[in-house]
């Protein structure tokens, strides 16, 4: 209860960028560009070929199902600009509708995203965020920023909120600093003994300092170290672990770690349209309550081309360690968490003025860190494809498709997905 107040109250402090990555976040229309403030609501039928993120032949009994369905989604949206200050606010509820399914027929997804940034001065800046989901797609339950720790579908009212807060200074003309912090709080519904909510239920807090220099007019070097932990549920049992003595529950907190990041990089801007941005560095990580500890290599990087109005292209890669929903696999000891390497691009085009297309693609490449899984692999690829034209100022139709493939060292689990739809969408 003590990490749920202490989450909520990062709440009411502020907000997050608005989720890019697969989430139902439509494109703004040339109409809510016009005011403040929007509402909107979208309706989309669907065929899913997977829904339960299985293997068509599970020996576990639960195979591959498909369903037809349809999703209503409305919208709430602030953009408030002022001379020093923008605040940003979004809200998405969503109500998927499967046919197929006899009990549970529908899931239930909420989003809601804040950002405040304000500038107290020429050299002083102040950026506040928050990023709330309760859902069950792995892509919405997944910290912004970061790669998938879960890649398959979870059932139940499952929460992720991730709190920012960033101070940045200009000390001189050509030094300045940034101060950073981070909190992501995580909470499964099901719980048990190896439940997700005993694998997955955890704490995480980041810690930031940044040295920034101005070394030319268009590109600022960056020496930077953070500093991260983070704390599972202490109350939780992990699993049963089979060791000499006999059968030994193992605690969720077994996996519970503190990680050091120090690295180097820059920003750099190659013209309006085109700019770079790179973190190259080392992660050290100590797991607090077992015999181990990691030292892996650290990136995140990012280049983003405008290259015209409405259109624009983002390519990264991230390389850091992420949590995982694999635990005890005939082992006497835990899976910590895993490695993992993420590539992933976003392209967005504008057609013509009523028409655009977007594509979304990503690639995971993790590895399990002890256990019975250890050194074994995951990669995982999302892709998704959207088309939308704009009818009027009122109403936009669009077109998709989603395809999730997971192809994993570990029995009953790999699996593919193809998801495709069709729908429209009213604002005002």
């Amino acid at each position: 209860m003590k990490k749920i107040i202490t989450s909520a109250g990062l709440v009411a402090l502020g907000a997050a960028s608005m989720q890019a990555q697969y989430a139902p976040a439509p494109q703004l229309t040339s109409f809510q560009t016009t005011k403040p403030w929007s509402v909107s609501a979208t309706l989309r039928g669907f065929y899913d070929d997977n829904y339960v993120t299985r293997p068509s032949q599970s020996p576990s009994g639960l195979s591959k199902q498909d369903s037809f369905g349809f999703e209503v989604s409305p919208a709430l949206g602030l953009n408030w600009v002022l001379p020093q200050t923008y605040i940003g606010l979004s809200y998405v509820y969503g109500l998927r509708y499967y046919e197929d399914r006899e009990s549970d027929t529908a899931d239930h997804t909420h989003q809601a995203d804040l950002k405040l940034s304000h500038t107290f001065t020429e050299r002083y800046k102040l950026d506040v965020s928050d990023s709330f989901a309760a859902a069950q797609e792995p892509e919405l339950l997944a910290k912004p920023g970061a790669g998938i720790p879960v890649p398959i579908r979870v059932e139940g009212n499952n929460i992720r909120n991730t709190a920012n807060i960033d101070l940045t200074a200009g000390l001189t003309e050509q030094l300045g600093a940034m101060l950073g912090y981070s909190n992501s709080f995580y909470d499964y519904e099901k719980e048990g003994i190896g439940a997700l909510s005993a694998l997955l239920d955890r704490m995480e807090h980041l810690f930031t300092v940044n040295g920034r220099w101005q070394a030319l007019p268009s590109t600022v070097g960056i020496l930077g170290y953070q500093y991260g932990t983070t704390s599972y549920d202490e109350d939780q049992i992990l699993g049963l672990a089979f060791t000499p003595a006999g059968l030994v529950a193992v605690p969720s907190d077994a996996r519970d770690s503190t990680s050091h990041y120090v690295y180097v990089g820059a920003d750099h801007s190659f013209n309006p349209q085109l700019n770079a941005s790179a973190r190259l560095g080392a992660q050290v990580t100590e797991y607090d309550n077992v015999d181990d500890s990691q030292v892996n290599p650290y990136a995140d990087t990012s280049l983003t081309w405008t290259y015209n109005p409405g259109s624009y292209l983002q390519l990264g890669v991230r390389h850091m360690r992420l949590a995982t929903d694999i635990a005890f696999i005939t082992a006497m000891t835990p899976t910590l968490d895993q490695e993992a390497t993420t590539v992933y691009s976003t392209l967005n085009h504008r057609i013509t003025p009523q028409l655009n297309g977007n594509l979304v693609a990503q690639f995971q490449h993790a590895a399990f860190e002890s256990g019975g899984a250890n050194n074994q692999k995951e990669d995982l690829f999302l892709l998704g494809l959207n088309l939308s034209y704009e009818i009027n100022k009122f109403i936009t139709t669009e077109v998709g498709y989603n395809f999730d493939r997971l192809d994993s060292d570990l029995t009953d689990r790999s699996f593919s997905r193809n998801r495709v739809y069709v729908g429209v969408r009213a604002t005002y």
